[in-house]
């Protein structure tokens, strides 16, 4: 039980590390933590439309496809052309002692290797959650965010994921909150004008 206690503690730790891009793309932020969770929220929506994949595989690799950065950071493009970062020990390191390390360690494998559909569901929800933000960065003004997507869209693998970009790129960020709705704007939920 202490390994496991020791990994949860472990895994805490992606929730105070940030995603190190965004000092380069001027706005945004976020944990490493913060990005795990949406991409496996994503890996479950493609997941779900591809009958042939293991959805559990899908959505356990993309939530632990990251978590090698609790021991060594985030390293962004740049970082990497000067960084040389062991993910595979870190990955062994981390999960060592526990009673699913090995299938944790495997998972990060096959996703690093991009072979299987299950890898390549998980690959494109990692490049849809950054799409998003870039979105939501780009619909705020961010003139490098259309740039970057531009990438980020290339990258993409599985028809399903580039129709789901292509929806994302001409949806408002805002949309889903924000209806535009002048009576409600106006006057509140309940319908009630409010007084001075």
């Amino acid at each position: 039980m202490r390994d496991i206690v020791n990994f949860l503690f472990e895994v805490g730790v992606l929730k105070k590390i940030p995603r190190s891009g965004y000092k380069f793309l001027g706005t945004g932020s976020e944990s490493v933590a913060d990005h795990s969770f949406r991409v496996a929220v994503i890996a479950y929506v493609l997941a779900k439309h591809e009958l042939q994949a293991d959805l559990q595989k899908v959505v356990l690799m993309s939530l632990f496809h990251d978590i090698h950065e609790a021991r060594t950071g985030d390293h962004n493009y740049v970082n990497k052309q000067y960084v040389i970062v062991n993910e595979d020990k870190a990955v062994r390191d981390l999960a060592q002692g526990l009673p699913s390390g090995e299938e944790i360690v495997s998972l990060i494998r096959e996703f690093n290797s991009g072979e299987t559909l299950e890898a390549r569901l998980s690959q494109d929800a990692d490049q849809l959650d950054f799409i998003l933000e870039l979105k939501t960065q780009r619909d705020l003004g961010n003139r490098s965010a259309a740039e970057w997507m531009r990438y980020s869209l290339k990258r993409l693998i599985t028809d399903n994921a580039k129709k789901l970009a292509n929806e994302i790129i001409n949806t408002d960020s805002s949309n889903w909150w924000f209806n535009k709705n002048e009576e409600l704007w106006v006057n509140g939920p309940e319908g009630t004008k409010r007084h001075k």
